[in-house]
């Protein structure tokens, strides 16, 4: 069974919609659940769902190692780090024990807030 076969798309995107419907219109997370939903419907369409959804199971499987390029105690440190021209796109970092990864936007480095694999519980029975 392919990990797309496993997964439920119309269950997904229900609760994305709810979740969408929760945040008043025109919001940024009403945005960003939007975006999400379309990612997943992009993926199905262009036959590249069992791919993302491997890597999904790959990340959120606590036992797998993720490198992680620094971890700081406080945000302002983090801050100082990626002023600092040390952090490099696509870096994972942990700040205050949640985890971020470095992203490039036009206006420089900012991060992006990505849970890491310690930070979404045990995975599930296989």
């Amino acid at each position: 069974m392919t990990a797309s076969e496993k997964f439920e798309m119309e269950s997904t995107l229900k609760i994305l919609d709810a979740v969408s419907k929760s945040h008043p219109p025109g919001s940024k997370e009403e945005a960003a659940v939007q975006l999400a939903a379309v990612a997943l419907l992009y993926l199905r369409r262009i036959k590249k769902l069992d791919g993302f959804l491997e890597y999904h199971q790959e990340f959120s499987d606590s036992s797998a190692h993720v490198p992680i390029a620094r971890d700081f105690a406080t945000q302002t440190d983090a801050d100082s780090w990626l002023a600092s021209g040390e952090a490099v796109d696509g870096s994972l970092v942990r700040i205050d024990g949640r985890g971020f990864q470095v992203i490039q936007l036009p206006k420089g480095l900012k991060f992006l807030r990505t849970p890491l694999p310690d930070e979404l519980g045990p995975p599930e029975p296989k």
